[in-house]
């Protein structure tokens, strides 16, 4: 199990470049893969997403990219800029009768006169790149592991406190029809009294609706349906693949079974102990976003 946070650095070196990779990785529903480069790499956008994405499979993950070539740099002359200048000069000249000409420090002074020659990315220079890249992932990979170990851990903690809160509702679930029926009872002994006509109860039909208030109330089913989700949570966990989507469903169907034992009963153990477990669920749903 991985996290989905983490960074990851990576560099590479030839006779006339060096090459810097930087990724940063935050939670994301999807694999999301921001990457701007210059139009002088922009050939390589595709070759570096498709990298990561081998790699990666969810998180938002944003790439730096530094380079820096070492050869010496060869300049081309903007030549149709000089040219359109000294016509101009000379223009200027003729048309106010202007002594003079044209000074070599003045042209070279001009806004672009002058470009750097853009460098083709050759098969080392790709090369380089892949290399650093590689390294970024690896650094990459192993604090995302270690991070996925630490939350491992947190989960499996919080999973283990749930396990401590269902003895107390187990063991309470088995006198909810009881309790039902001694409140029931009193409630019709109540009215009864208050009135002035005799009414003769029906104890088959009062043990009628208490068995089907008691059916509905039973919380046995969830009780099982969510030890059976724990134990089905902590296998994900010990899985390299990706787990965090089948967690969060999980977590979701936990929170589900929590709910509705909290609201099928009255009795105070099973409510506070229910409310305590949805208190967990709740971090745990909070802790499951980071996982990959």
């Amino acid at each position: 199990m991985k996290s989905m946070t983490g960074f990851g650095r990576g560099t590479s070196s030839g006779d006339n470049f060096a090459v810097t990779v930087e990724l940063k990785t935050v939670n994301n529903r999807f694999l999301d893969v921001s990457l701007k480069l210059g139009s002088e790499l922009q050939a390589l956008e595709t070759r570096i997403k498709r990298l990561i994405t081998d790699r990666l499979s969810r998180g938002r993950v944003d790439v730096s990219l530094q380079y820096d070539r070492t050869a010496e740099v060869t300049y081309e002359l903007n030549r149709p800029m000089i040219s359109g200048f000294l016509t101009a000069m000379k223009q200027m000249q003729d048309d106010f009768e202007l002594a003079g000409e044209p000074d070599l420090n003045v042209v070279a002074r001009l806004p672009n006169v002058m470009l750097p020659k853009k460098e083709e990315i050759d098969d080392r220079f790709t090369a380089g790149v892949d290399s650093a890249l590689s390294d970024a992932l690896n650094d990459l990979e192993q604090m995302r592991e270690k991070e996925g170990a630490m939350l491992k851990d947190e989960l499996a903690a919080r999973l283990n406190e749930i396990e401590k809160r269902l003895p107390a509702i187990v063991s309470e679930s088995g006198s909810v029809g009881e309790e039902y029926q001694q409140r029931l009872t009193k409630r019709i002994t109540e009215m009864l009294a208050k009135s002035d006509t005799q009414i003769e109860l029906d104890q088959a039909r009062l043990a009628q609706e208490i068995a089907y208030i008691a059916d509905r109330s039973d919380i046995s089913e969830e009780i099982a349906r969510l030890t059976t989700h724990i134990e089905h949570f902590r296998q994900i966990m010990n899985e390299e693949k990706e787990v965090g989507k089948r967690l969060d469903f999980l977590t979701q169907e936990l929170n589900r079974e929590a709910n509705t034992i909290t609201s099928k009963t009255n009795n105070m153990t099973v409510k506070e102990n229910a409310l305590q477990i949805k208190s967990e669920i709740e971090k745990i749903r909070e802790q499951v976003q980071n996982v990959e």
